[in-house]
């Protein structure tokens, strides 16, 4: 992989291809641990649990090093566009970042984001200055229209949020990846590094990550893996894949090697 690939979102640029979220940790401690052996440079948080002191929020902006880390508030828990515009509004007077992860989330079974408050929210909170990076379902249109909003990434989920069970949506991840001007995240339901190559493999810019660290028995070993993970999937797709082929196709030449007799000729009859 070239020395220099990097990500850039919102006019900064980063080397890490890999954000992750602070909740489910057992600890603080833990917390900062996973967050360095990762190597993240993007950290996401959700502000509503800050602002209500939920329990293992209590604390946490103090805990993390914010000369270190961009922080990426987020708007979980918020079931409409009004509510996140407004969450959003908050995080920024509260810490003076105007970045935002846009999660408009009215769906409490699947925690499936709301395509249209989305798009609504991204609008105004763009017209206000904000740096957008919208939680979606892998929808090209809805991608291209945040695209033309003005936001500054798009970040489609691979699976529902917490579930581990990888990139699920595979194919519908290369229609929002076809033609996109804007960095691709792939965010939510990765539950091993391999996940996460897999999508930077397919062209994905970056993946998001939170419960697959945080609930693993050793979630600072797992940061480390996932950090490996997308370093291996972008040098993969840097470096292009081969041609998948319908047959097999030997990877020795053939001609020119000394072919031997069928044990099943009787003698009589080889040539």
């Amino acid at each position: 992989m070239p020395a220099l690939d990097p990500l850039t979102i919102g006019g900064q640029t980063f080397t890490s291809r890999l954000l992750l979220g602070t909740g489910k940790f057992h600890d603080f401690h833990v917390m900062r641990e996973a967050l360095e052996a990762s190597g993240t440079q993007i950290v996401t948080v959700a502000i509503r649990r800050v602002e209500l002191n939920a329990p293992g929020h209590a604390g946490l902006l103090d805990a993390l090093d914010l000369g270190r880390y961009q922080l990426l508030p987020n708007t979980a828990g918020c079931r409409t566009a009004e509510e996140a515009v407004r969450v959003a509004q908050l995080a920024r007077a509260a810490t003076g970042v105007n970045w935002v992860k846009l999660e408009v989330i009215p769906d409490a079974r699947w925690l499936l984001p709301d395509p249209v408050g989305t798009l609504r929210a991204a609008e105004t909170l763009v017209g206000e200055g904000f740096t957008v990076l919208p939680y979606v379902q892998p929808d090209a249109v809805l991608a291209r229209a945040l695209e033309r909003a003005g936001c500054a990434t798009v970040m489609p989920l691979a699976s529902p949020i917490g579930s581990g069970r990888g990139l699920r949506t595979g194919e519908l991840l290369r229609t929002v990846l076809d033609g996109a001007s804007v960095p691709i995240v792939v965010d939510a339901g990765l539950g091993v590094p391999s996940d996460a190559a897999q999508a930077l493999e397919a062209g994905a810019d970056a993946v998001l990550v939170n419960t697959a660290i945080a609930e693993a028995r050793d979630p600072v070993g797992m940061a480390h893996a996932f950090a490996l993970g997308v370093q291996a999937g972008r040098a993969a797709f840097l470096a292009g894949r081969m041609a998948e082929r319908e047959g097999a196709s030997p990877s020795s030449p053939v001609a020119g090697v000394p072919r031997l007799p069928d044990p099943e000729v009787p003698l009589a009859e080889r040539g």
